[in-house]
């Protein structure tokens, strides 16, 4: 890390160094600034705000507490747009582009003179990409966000983005409520700003990364609209001017023991299973590899606690009012890594030491009384899956933690759009939907695909569940029996690519195995008839290209290989 500081730092390259400060300070004198001002530390501070973004509505005014936090603590803020991703307002997928965000942030960060910086993300991939970029850059840096939404009201229901959205949805689709019913509840899923207000990926994210140790203690659960987030805000700003000059760098806070902490909250929450996928992405970014399989050990020892939906019942705002974060890390005290640095600047132990005194709330249940006795994501391998997928088993139908049925295969995205209501569609209550060509490379982007509406027919006859597979992802505010991430992706020719119309697959979420039916000699004779799909002229040139050409597989975190330093510790580390 440079020892230079405020202005004087990352000089623009004009082959005199004098020169250079000299310029730099004429050219942002026009921004009004005084020499006091330019002569302290900066602070910068990322504008993720967007008109096509309404979890980030309030950034505006969290920047605005921000610089009331730095301009206190004594320091110069300023702030920087970056790339800003809405998961329903990017094309194909906001994954597709969460990369470039990650670099944009890192390139600017790295490029601008700051001595600390202060991420504000909220939406699905805005702060695992805020995160990315700020390990590879490596400058002091805190991360705030913007906070959940409250709650809607329907006929005397709680609303939440996005669960409600899907089970709503899914009453539409099977004409248990009218049009009018479904243009009424559409108007009320998102009464606020803020981030969706169930344990989507948002809010799953929000919740690990105050467990990684990236965020003020407190922060990860405050309600987008309340004064509290503000005044939240302010105490980032001004413990960023501190991490400036304890040149707390973020390889100091996000170690292999701070990410199993993460992991063990994922677990815990009932969390989304994109969170793997974006935990992955970041640890990567430090040269850290995470082991699905002891990851999958792990779950099997840390139950879910929190009852939310998907899961369970309550919504964000009500853990918030039950304490927040620390009400859940308080009952994972004991197998959490407590002597973990944060950027408070204390360990985390000592966060819990200093939180509010626990009291009587029904949302984050003890381990004598879990929602799921355990952990809400599996890890499963098998001849379908020779690199491994996930389930997230707390938001499935338990009586098909073990089942077998014959597979419906849908060849891609158009082809599952095309077929999956047709009332000629041969499919039943029993079958198995595979999904094909919607990983990392196939889709490209890896999209919320994974949750495979139930087909019509089926749905208006009451069908509400079905086992689903397939190598894209799903929101994590959805629910049902889905298996998702299968690695490799078809795209690549793997196994899932060779499965055909009335293969038998058999799912076994105990035993964490996921099997293909076929003889071996059956799979090597379609191997070597597959064909890749031909590549699209968008395939070609420009962002897609280098997408295509350098993303990994979901559990190397679906990152650039070129970002990624190779990998010197694997997490979690299981103790005995």
């Amino acid at each position: 890390m440079s020892k230079k500081r405020g202005m004087r730092k990352n000089l623009t390259a004009y082959g005199d160094e004098g020169f250079s400060l000299f310029l730099r300070k004429a050219f942002i004198k026009a921004m009004g600034y005084t020499d006091d001002a330019l002569d302290r530390p900066i602070i910068g501070i990322t504008n993720t705000f967007s008109g096509f973004n309404a979890c980030h509505r309030t950034v505006p005014e969290l920047i605005e507490a921000v610089k009331r936090g730095v301009m206190l603590a004594g320091a110069l803020p300023v702030e920087f747009p970056t790339i800003t991703l809405h998961e329903s307002f990017a094309h194909p997928t906001s994954m597709y582009l969460r990369n470039l965000m990650a670099i944009d942030a890192e390139e600017m960060i790295r490029a601008q003179p700051v001595d600390a910086v202060v991420l504000i993300g909220g939406c699905d991939k805005t702060v695992p990409a805020l995160l990315m970029g700020a390990a590879s850059a490596n400058v002091p840096a805190i991360l705030m966000v913007t906070g959940p939404m409250v709650t809607g009201d329907h006929k005397g229901q709680r609303l939440g983005a996005c669960t409600d959205c899907r089970r709503f949805w899914a009453q539409y689709r099977a004409k248990e409520i009218d049009e009018e019913e479904i243009g009424e509840i559409n108007a009320k899923l998102c009464p606020s700003a803020g981030t969706c207000m169930v344990m989507g990926t948002a809010s799953t994210m929000a919740c690990c990364s105050e467990a990684l140790g990236m965020m003020l203690p407190g922060g990860a659960c405050i309600p987008a609209v309340l004064a509290e987030r503000l005044r939240n805000a302010e105490a980032t700003g001004a413990r960023a001017v501190a991490l400036s000059k304890e040149r707390l760098t973020p390889d100091k806070i996000m170690t292999p023991a701070a990410f199993e902490n993460a992991l063990r909250m994922l677990l815990a929450i009932g969390g989304s299973t994109n969170g793997i996928v974006h935990l992955a992405a970041i640890a990567g970014r430090l040269g850290i590899a995470i082991d699905l399989d002891a990851f999958d050990r792990m779950g099997r020892a840390t139950p879910v606690l929190v009852d939310l939906k998907p899961s369970g019942q309550h919504y964000m705002e009500d853990l918030y009012n039950a304490g927040g974060a620390a009400t859940i890390l308080r009952e994972l005290k004991p197998l959490l890594n407590l002597d973990a640095l944060t950027v408070s600047g204390r360990t985390l132990g000592r966060n819990l030491a200093d939180a509010p005194a626990p009291f009587a709330q029904r949302v984050v249940r003890s381990f004598k009384n879990p929602i799921f006795r355990e952990g809400g994501i599996a890890f499963l391998r098998g001849n379908l899956a020779p690199d491994g997928a996930i389930i997230k088993q707390s938001a499935m139908d338990p009586k098909l933690m073990r089942h077998e049925g014959r597979a419906v295969v849908f060849e891609s995205l158009e082809d599952l759009a095309n077929r999956i209501d047709d009332p000629r569609l041969d499919v039943s209550a029993d079958d198995v939907l595979v999904l094909k060509n919607a990983g990392p490379k196939g889709a490209p982007g890896m999209p919320e695909a994974g949750y495979i509406p139930i087909p019509k027919k089926l749905a208006q006859r009451g069908v509400k569940d079905m086992v689903r597979i397939s190598d894209a992802r799903m929101s994590g505010t959805a629910f049902g029996s889905i298996v998702l991430h299968v690695t490799p992706e078809s795209a690549l020719g793997s196994p899932l690519a060779l499965v055909k119309n009335g293969d038998r697959i058999r799912l076994d979420v105990p035993a964490r195995r996921l099997e293909l039916l076929v003889a071996g000699a059956e799979l090597k004779r379609r191997g070597k008839a597959w064909k890749a799909p031909k590549a699209s002229k968008e395939d070609r040139r420009g962002y897609r290209k280098l997408f295509l050409e350098t993303v990994t597989q979901a559990d190397r975190g679906c990152d650039f290989d070129f970002c990624v330093p190779e990998a010197k510790m694997r997490v979690p580390r299981l103790k005995k």
